[in-house]
């Protein structure tokens, strides 16, 4: 009982912060570590006269005059269920708007928080587009969207990797969508700079790399670890943690 007394009288002396939960951000910075290849300009077969002096080109390999290379995903996977920041269901935007526009995708690769966030489906050029995603385990779509037209994709299954989307129309037209049942994600910038804010401090997490070129991202040390399967863990201190510059061989996309 003495013991027990002076545990209780011990933890009562403790500051606030020691038993209650705090959190992280978790920041870093992608890049190329080479020389990039010079974008390819695309094959306009459909609305010519729309896109053909677009000047588009492939965007599956998009790196920054900086180095920095975008589109990479990076999202949580264990624990499974994890302990959110109650703020953070207040701060995302409550739809995630993929539009048709200038005969690409935009953005290019897009997340979406199950339960909390839209994914709507937009056409902002003056011709037809269709958005085909065919999700594992969940509602399939593939609507018709007249110029302004809108859809509203009901996603219900977390998926492990980003989903394809395209435009039968448009063949050249591509992106990618990762339906998370959580809001721990990101997609790097045009200077490969990526923010994951309010995860949970103090337990240790894993995290996944992806990008769609090469699907996991290899060849890769973060946080000290070699990437397996595009895989790292890390315990968070409270406040900023940051990865710092991470850089990507240009022999891992090399032939893809």
């Amino acid at each position: 009982m003495r013991k027990f007394v002076a545990l209780l009288a011990l933890w009562m002396l403790l500051p606030v912060g020691a038993w209650a939960q705090s959190w992280g951000d978790l920041t870093g910075r992608i890049v190329f570590d080479g020389t990039p290849p010079k974008p390819r300009p695309l094959k306009i077969t459909k609305d010519v006269q729309v896109f053909g002096n677009k000047g588009l080109v492939d965007e599956s390999l998009v790196v920054g005059p900086d180095g920095g290379l975008a589109n990479v995903v990076i999202y949580l996977t264990k624990p499974r269920r994890v302990k959110i920041h109650p703020e953070l269901k207040n701060q995302v935007p409550k739809e995630v708007v993929i539009d048709n526009k200038d005969g690409r995708f935009v953005p290019r690769v897009a997340t979406v928080w199950l339960g909390v966030q839209k994914l709507i489906y937009k056409n902002s050029d003056p011709v037809s587009h269709n958005c085909n995603c065919q999700p594992f385990n969940d509602n399939p779509a593939n609507p018709l969207l007249e110029p302004g037209g809108t859809f509203h994709h009901m996603l219900s299954f977390p998926q492990f990797v980003p989903v394809p989307i395209s435009c039968n129309i448009h063949p050249w037209m591509r992106g990618y969508v990762l339906p998370r049942s959580n809001p721990y994600m990101a997609v790097t910038d045009k200077h490969g700079r990526f923010v994951i804010p309010k995860l949970p401090a103090g337990v240790e997490l894993q995290f996944r790399m992806w990008h769609e070129k090469i699907g996991y991202l290899r060849g890769v040390e973060v946080n000290g670890q070699k990437l397996n399967r595009g895989r790292f863990t890390i315990i968070l201190r409270p406040g900023k943690n940051d990865l710092g510059q991470i850089r990507v061989p240009a022999s891992v996309f090399a032939g893809k």
